[in-house]
């Protein structure tokens, strides 16, 4: 299963304890990376935060990584599953188009 997950840092929360736990972020990246959980990850460009693309096995494997992230307690989430593209056919079950 792989979700869109895009975070943003709440500024208004800043602190020592936040700019620590930002630090720690990148470290935490490069051992998901490695895990195969985050094949993806993106800054998003006037954004304190970013957009992480998550391969997981279930919700539940997904709700554990985003609460093990650093930046857990000072994130906002917007969380989208994705879904692979298919052929034409497969998407209109089968119907074709009229010419």
């Amino acid at each position: 299963m792989k979700f869109l997950v895009l975070w943003s840092l709440e500024i208004e929360l800043l602190s020592p304890q936040m700019m620590n736990a930002v630090l720690k972020q990148q470290e935490h990246a490069k051992k998901l990376e490695a895990q195969g959980k985050l094949p993806h990850r993106y800054h998003v460009v006037g954004r304190h935060g970013g957009a992480w693309i998550y391969d997981v096995s279930s919700n539940e494997e997904l709700d554990r990584l985003l609460a093990t992230s650093p930046v857990f307690n000072y994130t906002r989430y917007e969380i989208y599953p994705l879904a692979e593209m298919q052929e034409n056919a497969s998407v209109m079950g089968g119907v074709q188009p009229q010419g």
